[in-house]
């Protein structure tokens, strides 16, 4: 038991018979699997191909899509194996190794949303300067900052847990995250005061510098013509409702692990299939229909 733990499925204890809808929720999970990969991959494919669409907006919205990508690709293919399993298990390195994917590409994703609001901002409110400020090399900065920092500031717990004594080996949950700490002999205090710190630098920065550009924006946008209000509407409101989505899933998140026992289990279900589904299919539902240009390419793809 020191490398393997058994892992119990909250979406389902209590809930309903395991033995009974596995298969069911198998096939359940691997056409949104499925779906998630290919609603995804062909916007990304349309940006490729497209020369028209290579400005940073796209690029962004690009590197957004396959963030869903990979974030679902750290959960589904454990998960699918788990429902055609007898016995769920995972090694404790490997849980580490998962709740580091999962939170880091997480925090991409608030790091993306910060570098497309700053495009947004830079056009409507400093168009003649846009090409000047928004070169190639400042969105490869964006682009590699907005998964390097998560991901090396998530590193340093996932390190110094390797080692860890583990006092429990039932882990409750559906994915490993930072509750997998709780199975752990001693907790640490330093190491929940850095959590504290890599969850503002990671999610409530952003999302505080992507509410100041937005409110710029509104405030120019109101004092210009009407084609800059259609303008920063058309590009910035799917922008905003992925960001309202993504904020509300994540806040459920961290509220959940501090009083996951208050929770009934049919909102711990929903929430559940929410964070690990209806993000990764919305992201380019919303793209695909409101972004104008991403739209009009999508129905000459499929008419």
């Amino acid at each position: 038991m020191d490398d393997e733990f058994n892992v119990t499925y909250i979406t389902l204890d209590g809930y309903v018979e395991m033995h009974k809808y596995r298969f069911l929720y198998f096939v359940i999970l691997f056409s949104a699997y499925i779906l998630i990969i290919c609603s995804n991959s062909t916007i990304v494919y349309l940006i490729w191909i497209h020369q028209n669409l290579h400005e940073p907006m796209y690029i962004f919205i690009a590197a957004l899509l396959l963030n869903s990508v990979f974030f679902s690709s750290t959960i589904y293919p454990k998960l699918l194996i788990d429902f055609l399993s007898e016995k769920q298990i995972i090694s404790y390195s490997a849980c580490l190794f998962q709740g580091f994917l999962y939170y880091s590409l997480g925090g991409s994703e608030f790091l993306l949303l910060a570098a497309m609001s700053y495009d947004r901002f830079v056009s409507i409110c400093k168009p003649l300067q846009y090409r000047t400020i928004m070169k190639k090399t400042t969105v490869c900065i964006f682009l590699v900052s907005a998964w390097l920092v998560p991901a090396g500031q998530i590193a340093v717990p996932a390190v110094l847990n390797a080692n860890k004594k583990l006092c429990s080996f039932t882990f409750k949950g559906i994915i490993c995250n930072s509750t997998v700490y709780n199975l752990h002999c001693v907790r640490s205090r330093a190491q929940a005061v850095y959590a504290v710190v890599i969850l503002f630098n990671v999610a409530l920065l952003p999302v505080l510098f992507i509410l100041f550009t937005y409110t710029r924006i509104l405030i120019i946008s109101c004092r210009s013509c009407r084609e800059v209000r259609r303008k920063a509407a058309q590009t910035c409101l799917p922008h905003l409702l992925v960001l309202i989505s993504f904020s509300c899933l994540s806040a459920y998140e961290v509220i959940k692990l501090r009083v996951e026992s208050d929770f009934p289990k049919t909102v711990r279900l929903i929430m559940l299939f929410q964070v690990i589904s209806y993000h990764p299919i919305f992201n380019p539902i919303i793209y695909g229909l409101k972004m104008k240009e991403i739209s009009k390419h999508l129905k000459r793809l499929f008419c």
